[in-house]
């Protein structure tokens, strides 16, 4: 059964990416110290299948600057500590740098909370194992049994143990960690960046430092907005889901590229030369080139998700690059590149897997290898994106009291279905269920934006009539 598969069973905390949802309703500190608990006796027991008797865990963990990320972290590192497991700290940091630090100084698992593009009362716990990845289903299944107390399903009698005397664990600041891996995306770059005006929007969230680190010291000049952390500010008018302040930066500044990124900056959005907005459909495009040309691209062939342009896909095929469809969800374009032993994935929001270099989506790291694609070709990304013809597209996000009831209603799938008909072979409508928030994503191509608009609201108007839209 594929990741896909599993997790349409559905499980009750764990979505698509985590753990998510407004603290202190949907998720609060006493879940997440069950969270740490677990973990911690999981990773030093031999049900994780790598540790022997007396074994003490190694657990990471990052976190974004949301404000409720203090509550969150020091109830994971307290469960973690009472179970017996070190818990090293990353403090603000990014998802991508947690993946790395997990798999490349041999941690048992790495946490990083962070509710990524959501709004700052939001929050969630992303687990990674050891090699870097997102966490199996097996797993996270086992960490909501010990939540909600179905501790037979564990095969425990009572409680999880609390370690006792000298086998408590221990709080071990780490911020070492993170700056290896600024030094390994540093590493990754093979020019000087000092002639290169860069403008960076770091959506108040993890990469506010880090991205100024990494390329100050590859030495462009940097134009930072989005830099300015307070807690509550996080996604906020900025990032990757609100690029317009960084296309304005651009314009204005006569920058040559601009990068936005969101809270845990695992996505990445680009902005040519002329203020123009790169999705991830434009960045794959660019990569996969790039790859080929060094003969990187394995078969040939990229992997992407439902939501990508169709445009996207007859451009590849026009260069002679294949493309493989997934559902929504970097750990589904992540497992058909394993799977299928391919070299480049991702999704249009910007999560852009590198598997070469990274296990995850990675902006920073989308946003050197764009870099260096313009050093290398001396080209701006406009002439990168040479060939690269898009259809006009709309997304319209509606909130809904339940995504299944609303998705099934019989109005919304007899609208859904006119407006296909309406639209016939020159576009596509598209309604699916968030796997992060309590949203129905409709999503129609068509020859105009105009047309993509209309026929969009005509879908939200059936189900805001059937009496789904959460207000």
């Amino acid at each position: 059964m594929t990741a896909e598969e599993k997790v349409k069973l559905k499980n009750k905390y764990f979505g698509t990416d985590g753990f998510r949802g407004e603290v202190n309703i949907d998720l609060n500190s006493e879940q997440a110290f069950r969270v740490g608990r677990f973990l911690g006796w999981y990773y030093s027991s031999s049900l994780s299948g790598t540790a022997e008797s007396g074994y003490r865990a190694r657990i990471v963990i990052g976190k974004d600057t949301r404000r409720s990320s203090y509550t969150l972290e020091y109830a994971i590192a307290a469960g973690l500590t009472a179970s017996g497991a070190d818990a090293y700290m990353l403090h603000v940091t990014t998802t991508p740098s947690v993946s790395y630090v997990t798999q490349s100084e041999g941690f048992d698992c790495g946490i990083m909370i962070t509710a990524s593009h959501n709004p700052y009362y939001d929050n969630g716990i992303k687990i990674i194992n050891r090699f870097g990845e997102k966490l199996d289903d097996r797993t996270t299944a086992l960490i909501e049994a010990y939540i909600d107390g179905e501790l037979g399903r564990l095969g425990i009698d009572g409680d999880i143990p609390l370690a006792k005397k000298d086998k408590i664990g221990r709080i071990v600041d780490h911020v070492a960690g993170r700056n290896r891996y600024v030094a390994y995306l540093i590493s990754l770059a093979s020019h000087s960046y000092k002639h290169l005006r860069i403008g960076i929007d770091s959506a108040n969230g993890a990469s506010w430092s880090i991205a100024s680190a990494l390329f100050g010291a590859l030495g462009a000049k940097i134009y930072h907005i989005g830099n300015d952390p307070d807690g509550t500010n996080i996604n906020r008018s900025c990032g990757s889901t609100n690029i317009e302040r960084l296309c304005e930066l651009v314009r204005r500044e006569h920058l040559d590229v601009g990068f936005a990124f969101d809270g845990d900056a695992d996505r990445c959005i680009a902005v040519d030369e002329k203020g123009r907005v790169v999705d991830g459909d434009g960045i794959l495009y660019v990569l996969a080139k790039r790859l080929r040309a060094r003969g990187m691209l394995e078969n040939d062939t990229v992997v992407a998700t439902v939501m990508s342009n169709s445009g996207f896909f007859r451009s590849l095929e026009n260069i002679g690059i294949d493309c493989v469809q997934t559902t929504v969800g970097d750990r589904f374009v992540y497992e058909r590149m394993q799977n299928d032993e391919l070299s480049l994935g991702g999704e249009q929001s910007g999560h852009i897997i590198i598997k070469k270099y990274a296990t995850t989506g990675d902006g920073l790291l989308s946003a050197i290898m764009l870099c260096e694609e313009i050093c290398d070709t001396k080209r701006p990304l406009s002439a990168l994106c040479e060939g690269l013809t898009l259809y006009p597209q709309y997304v319209k996000n509606i909130r809904v009291l339940d995504q299944n009831d609303a998705i099934e209603d019989v109005r919304v799938r007899e609208t859904c279905e006119r407006v296909r008909e309406e639209i016939g072979e020159q576009g596509r409508l598209l309604l699916r269920k968030s796997g992060t928030e309590p949203l129905l994503r409709i999503m129609v191509e068509c020859e105009s934006i105009e047309d993509c608009h209309k026929y969009a609201e005509r879908v939200a108007e059936s189900i805001r009539e059937g009496g789904h839209e959460l207000e």
